[in-house]
């Protein structure tokens, strides 16, 4: 079997790997690029494998990153199978087309057609099944099965079960997104333990987290400092996770009596939507959140929680006066309403941008991050004179720790021959392959777009 890198390689966004039994073509995710823009120019780019030769496509979860480039893949030519677990499917299906208004506002901007549209869309969305964690799926002569990966509902951990080339028994773990356990709503992260090849992300693979059990007092001291300057927190976010998680601990908070009950705000329709989804699988969640939810306690709901779906309630939110916060999309500040938020307080002295999620290079949120004082946003000259934080015990990815730790276990049989570091910076990705092979004596690469391996 033969296995090829076409995105996810030396950057952190874009996944999408090809195995070529020799018989059937098989996708390992279908992801855009992602950075300075919703949808980079390089997603439209023709595929470096035709389409339409592909029989099976096999998603580890439904982030853009992971799915956005799928209604493509049918427009150029995909009439295939496509399987994911039961929730990757539903957020698939309410993703996909969110992406395609970001996607057409920038086409739009930029002055060339969008990469698909909603014909495209609502075709690729027909081809999905369903599957559950545990539940093998044989296609191609080879067996495929997912596994939870902790990193937002429904992600998976995929397995795959073939033969090499000598003929011999073996296993290929994709990793998709690790979690960072543990997960105020998820289950643990799976860690296989008789890998013969690993595909591993490697986002955070040179960093370590915060530590989480701080995350929750972190943030109450940010909303503490904020609101008694008056001020106001904007969090970007993404709709899928990182803003359960937030409510979640919110709620938390405020049922607690430890930090001041001020208005928060859920601008993101595709969030709201999203958190519906949660409450359809709550056997997807941990024990406690589990518990939680059926106890009568809505853990996605709270005094003062005031989601605005229509454009006007989201331009409302800015006559509301006093401190508040407002967690709207997206999560790297490339598109969505948060845009409009952070143009109107980004120069308040008082305020407050808070970051709990990973941001790619070019990204606004990065360089926000990274300082910058004054930015472009919407085509406006925005000066920035909020305090800018960031608590990166939010993060949905594993750390360098939790992914050599994954090593580790899936070496355990002591048949592990190669892993692949892919969904990383280069300088991640690098520093990941040279501790994996400095201690654990396996040899780890680093591929390029479009490197080939027999397995």
């Amino acid at each position: 079997m033969r296995l090829s890198f076409y995105g996810g390689t030396k950057i952190v966004t874009g996944a999408n790997y090809l195995l070529d039994t020799g018989k059937s073509k098989i996708l390992i995710d279908c992801g855009l690029f992602q950075g300075s823009k919703f949808a980079e120019i390089l997603n439209y780019e023709p595929f470096q494998y035709k389409p339409s030769e592909v029989d099976f496509v096999f998603l580890t979860h439904g982030h853009a990153d992971h799915v956005g480039r799928l209604p493509k893949l049918y427009r150029e030519g995909f009439r295939g199978k496509i399987f994911a677990t039961k929730p990757t499917v539903d957020i698939t299906a309410k993703t996909l087309p969110d992406s395609l208004g970001l996607i057409k506002d920038e086409a739009k901007r930029d002055g060339h057609e969008p990469l698909f549209n909603s014909a495209d869309l609502n075709s690729v969305i027909s081809l999905m099944t369903g599957v559950d964690y545990g539940q093998p799926v044989e296609v191609g002569g080879i067996q495929f099965t997912f596994h939870d990966a902790g990193h937002i509902l429904g992600s998976a951990v995929i397995e795959v079960d073939f033969k090499d080339k000598d003929g011999k028994d073996s296993k290929i773990y994709f990793s998709g997104d690790l979690g960072n356990p543990p997960s105020p709503l998820l289950k643990l992260t799976y860690f296989p333990k008789d890998a013969d090849y690993l595909v591993i992300e490697s986002a955070y693979g040179n960093r370590l987290h915060e530590d989480k059990h701080l995350r929750k007092d972190l943030l109450e001291k940010i909303i503490e400092d904020t609101v008694a300057k008056g001020g106001t927190i904007i969090i970007p976010t993404f709709a899928i996770e990182r803003t359960q998680e937030l409510l979640y601990e919110l709620n938390d908070l405020f049922v607690e009596d430890r930090i001041p009950k001020i208005p928060v705000f859920l601008d993101s329709p595709l969030a709201i939507e999203l958190t519906q989804i949660y409450k359809q699988y709550i056997d997807y969640l941990n024990k406690d959140a589990a518990g939680d939810d059926r106890s009568g306690n809505d853990i996605f709901n709270f005094p003062g929680l005031i989601f605005t779906k229509s454009v006007q309630e989201s331009k409302k939110i800015n006559e509301v006066r006093g401190s508040k916060i407002i967690m709207a999309g997206s999560g790297m500040s490339n598109g969505g309403r948060v845009l409009y938020h952070e143009q109107y307080y980004l120069p308040d002295p008082n305020s407050t941008i808070l970051f709990v999620s990973y941001q790619v290079e070019g990204s606004l949120g990065k360089k926000l991050l990274s300082g910058e004082k004054k930015v472009t946003i919407l085509g406006k000259s925005v000066q920035v004179n909020c305090k800018v934080r960031a608590i990166g015990g939010y993060s949905g990815h594993a750390d360098q720790e939790i992914l050599m730790k994954w090593v580790w276990v899936a070496n355990e049989a002591k048949k592990l021959k190669k892993v692949f570091v892919v969904q990383g910076e280069e300088v991640s990705s690098s520093a990941l392959a040279e501790k994996i092979i400095d201690e654990q004596a396996v040899e780890a690469v680093v591929p390029s777009q479009g490197d080939s391996f027999e397995l």
